[in-house]
């Protein structure tokens, strides 16, 4: 037996139906064992999963596994993000159904999911796009309306011309759309909107608590909420300057020190006061509809050139009835933030100083370096933003920054302007209302009627579901359901009129917020069974990429927190812990005529230390590009099927848990592959010769002479492993997995050669046991097999993790870094206990160290016990 190869084409199947057959890895919400629930962000069926959505789903299935082992009721479920645009743009390119070519595309990766051995509750399994699921979507919509959680207003959107639809502000990646990539435009529109911004105090005060999440990940949602305490200042327009029925301009700021530095405001093109300006104005109005048709992409707003118009009007100081500034409109101020008007003091902020320069506005420095002389410090083309001492600002002169702002405050609190304050502090913050509406046919529809009498009505919850229309064509570009001829048309349920529904449907990110909380009960009525999901949420460990740091956690979060204030869950906090993997990255490559080539397509050739690769249907030169994300658009896309038709799906597995830390990205190599599919051919060669060597042979554990050796080695691996998967250092503990294997194989030889005592013979079967215990997790084809030929019963994948013994894991030597005149030169191992004159006299012996010390003895010798050795020689 021990010469067969092990065929992972033939058993990985068998394994596989025979855990489907048994329905292992269902869960029941009414199992008394503790509960652990682990989860991997579901896939987008965009037609075929690529080696990186595996390694995702690989690292979430060992610690599944894992956790089932060590007595966890563990629910492991999957599903699909299914809406969206990319289905309508499959529509309109290939003459197909958006639901027939999601569904076809959620069937091929589905078996692609399966082929990889993932122990998930496939009974569980929904799509977005199912009706019953996006019916519980609707009925918690109408809840969040019940609670004035959602808002209808009139608000600038990010228009993708493309898609033809409304993006976030979070879908708008430096300026272009993040999945058409095309540029995004600043359009006025009405939109649907969750008031996410009435928990935003909360969303930021509760990062704290998240422990298990990465520290960059909690900085970036800190970032997005973007908290600032700051002043509202309320200007006096001069008189003669201002235009009818305006008196005051009011501006935040979060650098009221500065004030003394001020040398203009600026205002948004559509704020009132630049309307009324413009009035009498041709020329303002001219450039005000110059800017927003230049503005009209974020990424123009951005980068463009900064410009603005003098309107005209002047506002007085506050603390200087004499000194007035110009107001102008500018194309860099944006209505949607603060107040849509700033003061610009260019000595501290390096846009206000370009303008300033721009337009021969004065620069005066207010914030100096501690020590620079106050007589002499300017500022000429770089703002000083740092921290210092405040100069030429009157009696602020000689404070700090924090200083001056508590002074500045102060006073403009006391003073009034309208019979209000003319400061007042305010808490501001980044994070705005989440637009949920999108022009689009592949979504959520928004449970709301339009009724000329009786407004905006609810849909009543026994008329859900809302459903998408069937029969609809995407001929022409735009969302379909606006011009379906009966979809559209409802009775008003309040009065009984002729109404006619929303045709809006919700943003994609809305079905990924709360689907964690679906699957602790998608057969429910209800969105959710209050009872199931307070049991198993938080989810205790979430996986997936950083990209969705702040997209999908922090709308996940504000859901939750939602979901708790209409009573269908009791906390407020969805993912206990996170962990954002790595990508899967691979070489790009291009014709000679610059289309992007598949790896398949190409022929990689070495010539000493050249690589080339040869365009194989041409013969061809082909472009050897840089390691990239897998994408289908660059074609550098390694498809599941290549490696488990080779080589199985433990290969696939084994590599990707093995290459490198997991948060970091992997390169998928063929000779990585080809290295782990050895692994498991050895891991095989070695339990079969324990099958044929210690048949009959009870595992026992020995502490003495060289089957203590071998137990003690095991143990330690035991031990390592659970500590590394409990830490998702997968990496480490496949390389403590080679360690037992290794430590295995002499042993067997000997065995084999009828060389060995019954107490070796013991401990490496133990030893064997083990190591097919610890593989079960990352290769559990390979380990089912194991377990089958060493004549185990029942699944491994049912069997507890074995418990190392704490009297062979105690490590009772200790390896000493020797360094010689600070360099490392070697090691020395060493007891533990061994005291420092021992140390010293035993490292003075090592060959390495009598060599430099050419026969002189050493200056010193420094024992840091437990730490190091330096000999000064």
């Amino acid at each position: 037996m021990a010469t067969e190869r092990y065929n992972p084409r033939a058993i990985e199947p068998k394994w596989q139906k025979a855990w489907e057959d048994r329905k292992l890895f269902e869960t029941k919400n009414d199992d008394p064992r503790p509960k652990y629930y682990v989860l991997e962000m579901f896939p987008y069926p965009s037609g075929r999963i690529h080696i990186g959505h595996t390694r995702n789903y690989t690292m979430g299935d060992v610690v599944a596994r894992y956790k089932r082992a060590k007595g966890f009721n563990v629910l492991h479920p999957m599903g699909w993000d299914a809406f969206g645009m990319p289905a309508e743009n499959a529509a309109m390119q290939n003459k197909v159904h958006p639901k027939e070519w999601t569904y076809q595309n959620i069937a091929t990766m589905r078996a692609q999911l399966k082929v990889m051995g993932l122990s998930i509750d496939w009974s569980r399994e929904f799509a977005t796009c199912d009706v019953d699921y996006y019916h519980r979507q609707q009925m918690l919509f109408l809840d969040f309306v019940a609670k004035g959680l959602v808002t209808r207003k009139s608000s600038k959107v990010n228009w993708d011309p493309e898609d033809m639809t409304v993006l976030a502000n979070e879908q708008v990646i430096d300026g272009r759309g993040w999945r058409s990539g095309a540029l995004v435009e600043q359009r006025e529109l009405t939109q649907w909107f969750f008031k996410i911004t009435d928990y935003a105090q909360d969303l930021l005060d509760s990062l704290d608590g998240l422990d298990g999440w990465p520290e960059k990940v909690r900085l970036m949602q800190q970032n997005w909420i973007g908290r600032s305490e700051g002043l509202t200042i309320r200007w006096a327009l001069a008189e003669g300057t201002a235009p009818d029925g305006e008196s005051e301009l009011e501006v935040y700021t979060t650098r009221p020190d500065t004030i003394f530095g001020a040398s203009f405001m600026a205002i948004a093109a559509d704020h009132p006061l630049a309307k009324k300006a413009a009035a009498n104005n041709p020329e303002l109005a001219a450039f005000i509809e110059d800017v927003r048709h230049m503005g009209t992409s974020v990424a123009a707003l951005e980068t463009a050139e900064k410009k603005g118009m003098d309107t005209g009007i002047r506002v007085v100081h506050p603390f200087d009835e004499n000194w007035t500034l110009p107001v102008y409109v500018a194309n860099f101020v944006l209505m949607e933030y603060g107040t849509g008007a700033i003061f610009g003091c260019p000595s501290g902020d390096q846009r206000d100083l370009d303008f300033a320069n721009k337009y021969g506005l004065p620069v005066v420095p207010v914030v100096m370096p501690e020590g620079e002389n106050p007589a002499t410090f300017q500022i000429l083309e770089e703002a000083y933003v740092d921290d210092g001492v405040m100069i030429n600002s009157r009696f602020l002169d000689g404070m700090t920054p924090q200083a001056a702002f508590a002074e500045v405050a102060a006073r403009l609190e006391r003073r009034t302007i309208g019979n209000r304050p003319m400061g007042e502090r305010k808490v501001n913050f980044r994070l705005r209302d989440w637009g949920i509406s999108r022009q689009r046919y592949w979504g959520c529809p928004i449970p709301m009627i339009h009724c000329e009498d009786c407004g905006v009505v609810p849909v009543p919850k026994a008329d859900l579901p809302v459903k998408l229309p069937d029969d609809i064509d995407f001929d022409k570009p735009g969302n379909p359901l606006d011009r379906h001829p009966t979809w559209r048309h409802v009775a008003c349920p309040k009065c009984g009129k002729d109404a006619r529904r929303e045709t809006d449907t919700m943003d994609t990110f809305v079905d990924s917020s709360w689907y964690f909380a679906r699957f602790t009960a998608p057969w429910e009525n209800e969105p959710t069974d209050r009872k199931a999901a307070n049991e198993w949420l938080p989810v205790d460990q979430y996986i997936g990429g950083i990209e969705h740091a702040i997209l999908h956690l922090l709308y996940s979060r504000f859901f939750t927190r939602a979901m708790r204030d209409t009573s269908h869950v009791d906390l407020a906090e969805p993912f206990e812990g996170l962990f954002t993997q790595g990508m899967v990255v691979h070489e790009t490559y291009r014709s000679e005529d610059g289309r992007w080539l598949a790896p398949t397509e190409v022929r990689l050739e070495q010539d000493g230390d050249e690589r080339r690769a040869i365009e194989i249907v041409t013969g061809k030169p082909a472009e050897i590009g840089p390691l990239e994300k897998m994408s289908k658009s660059k074609k550098n896309t390694v498809s599941p099927e290549e490696i488990t038709d080779g080589y199985g799906a433990d290969t696939a597995r084994w590599f990707m848990l093995s290459d490198s830390p997991p948060e970091r990205d992997v390169e998928w190599t063929d000779e990585g592959a080809a290295g782990a599919h050895r692994f498991v051919q050895r891991v095989w060669r070695l339990v079969t010769t324990a099958a044929d060597t210690l048949g009959g042979i009870a595992p026992a554990s020995a502490s003495e002479g060289q089957a203590g050796v071998v137990s003690k080695a095991a143990h330690k691996v035991l031990r390592a492993v659970g500590e590394d998967i409990e830490k998702l250092a997968f990496n480490r503990g496949v390389a403590r997995v080679y360690e037992l294997a290794n430590a295995l194989t002499a042993p067997l030889t000997q065995i084999s050669e009828g060389k060995a005592d019954p107490a070796l013979k013991a401990a490496t079967r133990e030893g064997i046991d083990i190591l097919v215990h610890l593989i079960a997790p990352m290769m559990p084809h390979l380990a089912e097999e194991c377990w089958q030929v060493l004549g185990g019963e029942g699944f491994v994948s049912e069997q507890p993790w074995p418990v190392f013994d704490p009297a062979l894991v105690v490590d009772d030597q200790f390896t000493y870094p020797v360094q010689i005149n600070g360099k490392k030169r070697g090691d020395l191992t060493i007891a533990r206990d061994a005291d420092q004159v021992a140390v010293q006299q035993a490292v003075l012996a090592l060959d390495f160290v009598q060599k430099a010390l050419e026969g002189k003895s050493p200056r010193k010798v420094i024992v840091v016990p437990q730490r190091i050795v330096n000999v000064v020689a």
